[in-house]
């Protein structure tokens, strides 16, 4: 025992230098994940704040003008189908 302390003696400075250099890089990684942590947040925190003002369109739609939802979805699938019907004739006609 008492040969293996008088090896670790002349170690010691690399072992310590080695310990504060882990020490540095794991804060670095550690802030390093704290930012990608933050941007997420606010990633979220966008998207989150988009959705809501979707909702709010959507509930403004159907409570102002009450149930007639369906009934202006069925008129744009409607003139969708006129457009799909215009397009392949323009297609046949070339």
């Amino acid at each position: 025992m008492e040969d293996f302390i008088w090896i670790l003696i002349p170690l010691a400075p690399f072992i310590i230098g080695g310990l504060a250099i882990w020490t540095r890089h794991q804060q670095k990684i550690a802030e390093i994940q704290l930012q990608a942590t933050a941007e997420k947040a606010a990633q979220y925190a966008t998207s989150n704040k988009e959705l809501e003002e979707r909702v709010a369109v959507l509930e403004r739609i159907v409570t102002d003008r009450g149930y007639d939802v369906a009934t202006q979805i069925e008129a744009l699938r409607d003139q969708r189908r006129v457009e799909d019907r215009l397009g392949a004739e323009l297609e046949e006609r070339i």
